[in-house]
């Protein structure tokens, strides 16, 4: 019995040696990922699963982690975040736009991602809140009356603790937030809020925050909404006759609208049931399979700002990039079960079906409408600030980022100024701002890496380096 036991343990003994060999402790190897169907061969290590957030109401977070393509030990942590309220960040910024692995029209089939952000940095993706996604909580009240901006950045700074103490190895790395669209809430909510807990938390709890990045970013109800409005009178989407009607009977500034405004805003909204708002030159998924120009307000949920918010009848997403129908593959591919159990996800079994976007969640109005204030005290706190937006988004068009950033009256040190990419284009302009940097791409829609993959992953590069953008071509 007792050479039974020795034994026994001389095996445990051996398991955890061979893990820590490989520099990896049982907790992550629990969530290492191995046999992704579909997965094309890469030399990098990723890891996907939950983090308790909130024990006595049962919330836990998913994520899916990505180390660097090569020598992640020295490369900084970024977490990526997608907005909605109530949008994957797996769906949306993983899986079509910044991460590894593109889900391709098949079953199952991933396509490696050349451009993915994980050669710049260590990569993080999270659904949150819960409701999103994967994450979830045991308590059915949170999707209903608790969940807003506040809860949300809680949770998501708890997550980061907890993920910090399953993987110790990067607590010294540089941590930046980035995200896009209600991100533009979400991230610098969240930088605020670890400035704070920094200010009193024990060394094992200090996180290593250096800076934040949010593309067509919803930051400040107001601009966003007169922005929508003049860019698709710019852009040629809308009539002169309904562009006057809408400035006429529409006050922004005001807390609600008026029916006469929501009645102009429908007729504004009728054009965006055949085109792409989030990309104006780009195609909408017309597959014979896979048809919705005909779904009336498709299109609205990620990115939605205050006042338009509540229009009846906005809600889903518009597929969008450079194959329109990238989201239903994304959708099949997540709700297969061998997928599932291959990223230790949704492990409660539960009751609903992985959306991009949560049909569950009823997401708090907070009365939040700007978030200027918050990225004001960030500058101030000396953290690394870029502010990006591709230009042929209708949704959180440049006009409405370029109203928003006026409002922070910042010293300008140098105007708008072309930069170039390795092939001698434009790739847009920069403003820098006295603690901030404005940086357009273009020719990108609302999800910039899938419209720009080069592009975006060469502002990541500068903006991690806390280097400017090339000036001239080189």
């Amino acid at each position: 019995m007792q050479k039974a036991m020795h034994q026994a343990i001389l095996l445990i003994m051996a398991a955890v040696a061979a893990v820590a060999s490989h520099g990896r402790t049982p907790e992550q190897e629990a969530d290492r990922v191995s046999g992704l169907p579909g997965q094309p061969p890469v030399s990098f290590e990723h890891y996907a699963g939950y983090v308790t957030v909130n024990e006595s109401h049962g919330r836990a977070l998913f994520y899916w982690f990505f180390e660097a393509t090569k020598n992640p030990q020295k490369k900084p942590l970024v977490l990526w975040l997608n907005g909605g309220p109530g949008c994957s960040s797996i769906g949306y910024g993983l899986s079509e736009e910044l991460g590894p692995f593109f889900p391709q029209k098949g079953k199952p089939k991933l396509k490696f991602n050349k451009n993915s952000w994980n050669k710049a940095a260590n990569l993080i993706f999270l659904e949150s809140p819960v409701g999103v996604g994967f994450s979830y909580t045991n308590t059915s009240s949170d999707l209903k009356e608790h969940i807003g901006d506040t809860i949300t950045a809680l949770d998501s700074y708890n997550f980061l603790l907890g993920w910090f103490r399953r993987f110790p190895q990067f607590k010294s790395h540089e941590f930046y937030i980035a995200g896009e669209s209600y991100a533009g809430h979400y991230v610098p909510q969240l930088a605020e809020l670890i400035i704070e807990k920094n200010k009193i938390a024990s060394e094992d709890d200090h996180i290593n925050l250096k800076g934040i990045m949010i593309g067509n970013a919803a930051i400040d109800s107001e601009t966003d909404q007169k922005g929508l409005i003049d860019y698709a009178w710019h852009h040629a989407v809308i009539s002169d006759k309904l562009y006057e009607e809408i400035k006429k009977k529409c006050n922004f500034k005001l807390e609600n609208v008026s029916s006469d405004c929501n009645n102009a805003l429908d007729k504004y909204f009728e054009v965006y049931k055949i085109i792409d708002m989030y990309s104006l030159y780009t195609p909408n998924c017309v597959d014979s399979n896979y048809t919705t120009i005909s779904e009336p307000y498709s299109h609205f949920k990620e990115g939605v700002p205050k006042y338009i918010s509540h229009i009846k009848g906005i809600h889903g997403r518009a597929l969008a990039g450079y194959d329109p129908c990238a989201s239903v593959y994304t959708k099949d591919y997540f709700n297969r079960r061998d997928v599932q159990q291959a990223l230790h996800a949704n492990v409660t079994k539960i009751p609903y079906e992985w959306v991009h976007c949560s049909d569950i969640l009823e997401y708090k109005d907070e009365g939040i409408t700007s978030i200027l204030p918050t990225i004001k005290r960030i500058i101030t706190s000396n953290l690394r600030v870029w502010v990006y937006s591709g230009d042929t988004d209708g949704r959180v068009p440049v006009t409405s980022t370029r109203y928003a950033l006026r409002k922070l009256k910042l010293h300008i040190q140098q105007d708008w100024t072309p930069w170039f990419t390795n092939n001698k284009q434009v790739g847009g302009w920069t403003v820098e701002y006295e603690g901030l940097m404005f940086v357009t791409l273009r020719g990108a829609g609302h999800q910039v890496p899938t419209f720009k993959p080069r592009q975006a992953l060469q502002m990541l590069n500068h903006f991690l380096k806390n280097n400017k953008l090339p000036s001239l071509p080189f």
